[in-house]
């Protein structure tokens, strides 16, 4: 399979064997309003079309895409060859070769992560819920600790890095004073990531730049991709992206995009 010219390749210092991909809208079969490459099975899709392309997937990778059960939640899984789709999980890693850690969206924020020696990989699905997490510890936390744990057992202290694929912008991403309250709680600085919205009681949040404070507070210095321009958002890049927000209301629903992140054979 040759990747769509609109898929994502992410451009970061990932080391040799370390292989990543954001997938767009084209080069399946799902029929409207799941054109092209829906890789979602619960968004009533022709169940046939979307294992189409998860086959599609599968061979233009050259590796197994495992995929969630993604609840907006905080658990992550290790993956290993024998892993089933399905597991209820937000984020999963793996050390194996061959296994791609997978997360699907449509608005929300895939993060892909690896360390400078290539040992571990890491995706998560980042949503608001997950990265205001609960008690002040979010879905990214809980990777970079699993992540940290595997390099203890390995003996290694290398670096981690994130690549912040696409999502709804803070031109588009209208939220509720809830949602800002909850990253106020978790002590996040809300002044850079929110500002007020049109409508009283409305703020327009900064999703990956909410993550990067996240990476940062977590150790990770080194985050790259997505910073929060148009060209980034999933709402506004309407022929190349998917998005809920955008769609559902029109067409009851719309695909997802997966963000693949895998150690080559």
């Amino acid at each position: 399979m040759r990747w769509p010219d609109s898929w994502l390749v992410p451009q970061w210092p990932a080391p040799d064997g370390v292989r990543a991909v954001f997938t767009g809208r084209e080069g399946g079969v799902s029929l409207p309003p799941f054109d092209s490459f829906n890789l979602g099975d619960h968004v009533r899709d022709d169940p046939r079309h979307v294992q189409s392309n998860r086959t599609a997937l599968r061979r233009g990778i050259g590796a197994r895409p495992v995929f969630l059960q993604q609840v907006h939640g905080t658990r992550v899984i290790a993956l290993d060859a024998h892993t089933a789709d399905g597991a209820q999980a937000d984020a999963c890693l793996t050390t194996e070769s061959g296994v791609a850690c997978t997360v699907m969206v449509a608005d929300c924020l895939p993060v892909l992560l690896t360390d400078s020696l290539g040992q571990v990989v890491a995706a998560a699905h980042a949503g608001w819920r997950g990265l205001a997490g609960v008690d002040g510890l979010g879905v990214l936390d809980g990777t970079i600790q699993a992540m940290r744990d595997v390099q203890a057992k390995q003996g290694s202290t290398s670096d981690l890095m994130a690549w912040l694929g696409p999502c709804i912008g803070p031109d588009h991403f209208e939220v509720g004073d809830e949602v800002r309250q909850a990253f106020a709680d978790a002590r996040f600085d809300v002044s850079s990531t929110f500002r007020r919205g049109e409508k009283p009681g409305k703020w327009m949040a900064d999703l990956p730049g909410l993550a990067r404070q996240r990476l940062w507070r977590a150790g990770v210095s080194a985050v790259y991709g997505n910073d929060g321009s148009l060209n980034w958002c999933t709402v506004h890049q309407a022929s190349r992206f998917f998005s809920h927000r955008r769609d559902a209301a029109r067409f009851g629903s719309t695909g997802r995009m997966a963000a693949c992140i895998w150690r080559g054979e």
